[in-house]
């Protein structure tokens, strides 16, 4: 017997390549031979993806609420489906897809949907900023300004994550502003000035950059990041060692741990990034984890995330 019956899949077509062909049509497929009902939702490029969940999930009447697309796709969906509480499964369909990943939910759709009618479910806390749900992380200064370099690039050029890392280039090359910051972390002030503000809730993503802080997340904190040079070829120099797993915490970057995270910028509204999509928001920007965790379908391994 499956361990669930029936879902509402969130379909985002544009996630990932597009060189599956029709991956509707294929997911209706795979949940049909699983044994699990479906109803697919696909919904247009301009509609608010949390409110489009909500509503498909109250008219299909389904048990579950799965997410098919990239990392900003589940961030969305998690945030439906911790709103009506009912669980959430995943089919990843993004360029990184670091949230299946770090639960060890297969990248490939058989696989992925072999979880929805055989896993188990494991609580997940939340991440918000301002309300809004995260998953990974969140970012201010050069980094929502690479999203849209990156979209850009992914229009001309299709996603990829070559792509994705020359987009890193580009905005770092042509960043000239860096912010000017009032911190509070967990009550503690202070002040400073840097390019990059990045919020880690993801261990996985930590590990997979060689980074310090996995444990205190697992531990139910964040991990603040805030970049230490403020020129773009220090800035390209710190991406590079990024990629390379070997920046180092002192003189790359400055690494400080908290629960709750209020960052002031002297401006009303500022870009902030969640997951890979891009949000401008009032200040002051309040990040914390919500009161109760997400239920997430993950294989029979539980996963230390």
């Amino acid at each position: 017997m499956p361990a669930v019956r029936n879902v509402c899949v969130i379909l985002n077509e544009r996630s990932g390549d597009h060189s599956e062909g029709d991956r509707r049509a294929r997911i209706s497929a795979l949940l049909d031979e699983a044994g699990i009902e479906s109803k697919i939702a696909v919904p247009s490029g301009d509609e608010d993806l949390v409110a489009f969940a909500r509503k498909s999930l109250e008219q299909s009447g389904a048990e579950m609420l799965v997410a098919a697309g990239g990392d900003g796709t589940i961030a969305a969906v998690a945030a439906a489906s911790h709103d009506a509480g009912v669980p959430m499964g995943v089919i990843p369909q993004g360029t990184f897809n670091y949230f299946a990943r770090g639960l060890e939910i297969p990248e490939d759709m058989e696989g992925a949907i072999e979880v929805l009618a055989t896993g188990r479910l494991h609580d997940m806390p939340l991440g918000e900023v301002n309300g809004e749900v995260f998953l990974n992380n969140t970012s201010l200064g050069v980094y929502p300004l690479i999203l849209q370099r990156r979209e850009s690039i992914y229009e001309r050029w299709g996603r990829s994550r070559l792509a994705a890392y020359w987009s890193v280039i580009l905005a770092l090359t042509g960043f000239r502003r860096p912010l000017k910051l009032r911190l509070t972390l967990d009550g503690r002030e202070e002040r400073l000035r840097t390019p990059l503000a990045f919020v880690a809730k993801s261990a996985y993503q930590l590990e997979r950059f060689n980074l310090d802080g996995a444990d205190e997340i697992r531990d139910g904190h964040f991990a603040l990041f805030t970049a230490k040079g403020e020129r773009s070829i220090d800035l390209v120099r710190t991406a590079l060692k990024l990629a390379g797993g070997s920046a180092q915490n002192g003189s790359d970057f400055d690494l400080q741990i908290a629960r709750d995270i209020t960052i002031h910028t002297g401006r009303k509204h500022t870009l902030v990034a969640r997951d890979g999509e891009k949000t401008l928001m009032k200040t002051p920007i309040r990040i914390r984890l919500r009161d109760a965790p997400l239920q997430v379908m993950v294989p029979g391994t539980q996963p230390e995330q």
